[in-house]
């Protein structure tokens, strides 16, 4: 099942407090990018964050999801409306997100 763009639209809207947050459409869902890094995405009208260190002391009874079958599970953020939360998530976990890759 594809996701929402208006779910998508929602998320970006509760992540507006930071800077330089954009979305890449990638097969029905959607990247979620900080400062240039995938943090993250939609799927299946999930919200999913990469499961680093902070984000697992952050949320400690978040759960771990697949986003797509046979994918890496990430962590599903449960707590999307509240805003200063997900400003403090992503800024906290942010120098633990890998580079992105370089272009060939």
């Amino acid at each position: 099942m594809a996701s929402d763009r208006s779910y998508l639209e929602y998320i970006l809207e509760q992540l507006s407090l930071l800077e330089d947050i954009s979305s890449r459409p990638m097969m029905g869902e959607y990247i979620i990018y900080y400062r240039g890094k995938a943090a993250g995405g939609i799927y299946d009208n999930r919200f999913l964050i990469k499961p680093v260190k902070t984000a697992l002391a952050m949320m400690p009874e978040a759960h771990l999801e697949e986003p797509y079958p046979g994918a890496r599970k990430m962590l599903l953020v449960s707590n999307v409306d509240n805003r200063e939360f997900l400003k403090d998530l992503f800024e906290a976990i942010y120098e633990e997100l890998p580079a992105p890759k370089k272009k060939k």
